[in-house]
């Protein structure tokens, strides 16, 4: 190599990483002074990080310091170096993983997103960004006297945001998730029209668990997720009663560890795309992706999880993401700091938000129907609850009135005793059951009275004669009245609501998969 050469430019498919042998390499990235240098590597060090594993395009520009000699490793051998080599595959990995973490404090503006803390647009966009660990430059036209300078030289009114600067040079205004993922190529190496062993659809714990044991076992795996992954359980702040981790993790942290077992085993993860409908008249099965993308499946697993239900309020849509929000993470809890809050639920990831919020809130009220907490929330949440000056438990009460034009202004409870009660608080954090994420499956599978995915023993011989259950056995435990169609999680019907059970069954569906494809 010489002085100068380009190796990888920023912005480029990471389909390689280097070795150094002799001379030196730098690591470079675009920045509003021009160019940062973010690290030299000398002979015996190598690049790459995260982007690598996964065939994303380039953080950051990898180019010859001094003339010298490197080894160019193409990623399909990374891939299969860390799946061969346990030793090699921990240096690799924790690099790789402690690069990323520093790219992301570095503050890379490969991606810069201008837009205000009022606008819910602006609140899903960083939430997208953040969970997909992907860093990014953040303009708020409230109070960033910059703002405007940026707008005018891209371009752009005032009316367009939120609008994402990509790569400098992309100007995306008031974005979908599916643009910005595609603008940042999250999914460019992917072949989406290759058959699979398994596609899975969600990556949510179980989804993510199934493809950590699939990849891990020779099967090819796709996996779809709509938005980050995680799931519901990726937003929760922190995770204290998951076997193995006693000090807790939050969930987004849980989630980028898995997704980087996955990819490591050689999984291919396809984020801002959601299944839009399963056609299962046939084998191979085929997933409707939207946008005319049809991905074919030999087995499906359906790990597509479920959702909050929403308060039955008419003017609820339009304070969604400006005030009411249905995830307590570092973002929310950064616009209510000082500010009163409301929990509104009695489950483990409504008793994680109100500890977690009361940490920076004014102070947090919780709000359930019940008489109290003990059938729905573990107990240590309970006690910390209790102990907590800044949390306030109202039991047998109820949402009845939000107010608000643009963003909640106050809202309304009523108690067991019907009196009601005003109070001028800005944020409401909904947390109240769910419901399963089963549309996009319309006929195809057997569900339940409230949309739940039937398996295994809940079927009925009259449901899979409905179905044309074509096979002599019944269904394994996890498939449902489709031969090789599976649901793990929360979107089956009599699954446990916890993050573990969740990952307990997606790593089993793995070995029901085999025994289909054996079949």
């Amino acid at each position: 190599m010489e002085e100068g050469q380009v190796l990888l430019g920023e912005g480029r498919r990471a389909d390689s990483f280097f070795v150094v042998r002799t001379g030196s390499i730098e690591i470079t990235a675009r920045s509003g002074n021009g160019e940062d240098l973010i690290a030299i590597l000398a002979p015996g060090q190598f690049s790459g990080e995260v982007a690598t594993l996964a065939g994303r395009p380039q953080l950051a520009s990898v180019r010859a310091r001094e003339p010298g000699e490197v080894i160019e490793v193409p990623r399909e051998a990374l891939l299969g170096l860390v799946q061969a080599d346990s030793d090699l595959s921990d240096v690799l990995m924790r690099t790789f993983l402690l690069r990323r973490s520093a790219l992301i404090a570095h503050g890379l503006e490969s991606a810069i997103l201008v837009g205000s803390a009022y606008s819910p647009e602006t609140l899903a966009i960083k939430e997208f960004l953040t969970r997909n660990s992907h860093p990014y430059a953040y303009v708020d036209l409230d109070h960033d006297e910059d703002a405007q300078q940026i707008l005018d030289r891209f371009g752009v009114g005032s009316g367009d945001v939120p609008v994402l600067i990509c790569r400098g040079e992309v100007v995306l205004r008031n974005p979908t998730t599916t643009r910005i993922a595609d603008c940042l190529g999250f999914n460019e190496a992917i072949d989406p029209a290759r058959p699979r062993d398994l596609v899975i659809i969600g990556a949510g714990p179980g989804g993510l668990a199934a493809a950590v044991y699939g990849a891990s076992e020779g099967l090819d795996v796709l996996m779809l997720e709509s938005e980050a992954p995680g799931g519901q359980a990726g937003s929760s702040s922190k995770i204290e009663n998951y076997l193995g981790f006693p000090m807790g993790i939050s969930g987004q942290e849980l989630a980028s560890r898995a997704l980087s077992q996955a990819v490591k085993f050689g999984a291919e993860v396809m984020v801002a795309r959601s299944a839009t409908k399963l056609s299962c008249g046939k084998r191979p099965y085929v997933i409707d992706a939207g946008e005319g993308l049809k991905i074919p499946a030999r087995t499906v697993v359906i790990a597509s999880g479920a959702q909050y239900r929403k308060l039955p309020m008419s003017n609820l849509p339009q304070l969604e993401g400006a005030g009411v929000y249905y995830g307590a993470t570092p973002i929310e809890a950064q616009l209510c700091r000082d500010e009163e809050v409301i929990v509104v639920g009695g489950g483990n990831s409504a008793g994680q938000a109100a500890v977690f919020l009361a940490e920076t809130a004014k102070h947090v009220h919780v709000v359930v129907r019940t008489r109290g907490l003990e059938e729905t929330m573990s107990r240590y949440l309970i006690r910390r609850i209790d102990e907590s000056p800044a949390i306030t438990l109202h039991a047998e009460t109820e949402i009845v009135r939000l107010d608000g034009d643009h963003h909640l202004e106050s809202v309304t409870w009523r108690d067991a005793a019907g009196a009601t009660e005003t109070r001028p608080i800005r944020h409401l954090f909904s947390m109240i059951g769910v419901s399963p994420c089963t549309e996009w499956l319309e006929s195809c599978v057997a569900l339940d009275e409230r949309g739940f995915v039937k398996t295994g023993p809940e079927l009925s011989p009259a449901e899979l004669t409905s179905a044309g259950w074509p096979l002599s056995r019944r269904p394994h435990l996890l498939e449902t009245s489709r031969p090789g169609v599976f649901a793990v999680g929360d979107v089956r019907c009599g699954s446990v609501k916890r993050v573990a059970s969740a990952v307990g069954e997606g790593s089993i569906v793995v070995s029901f998969v085999h025994q289909l494809l054996a079949e």
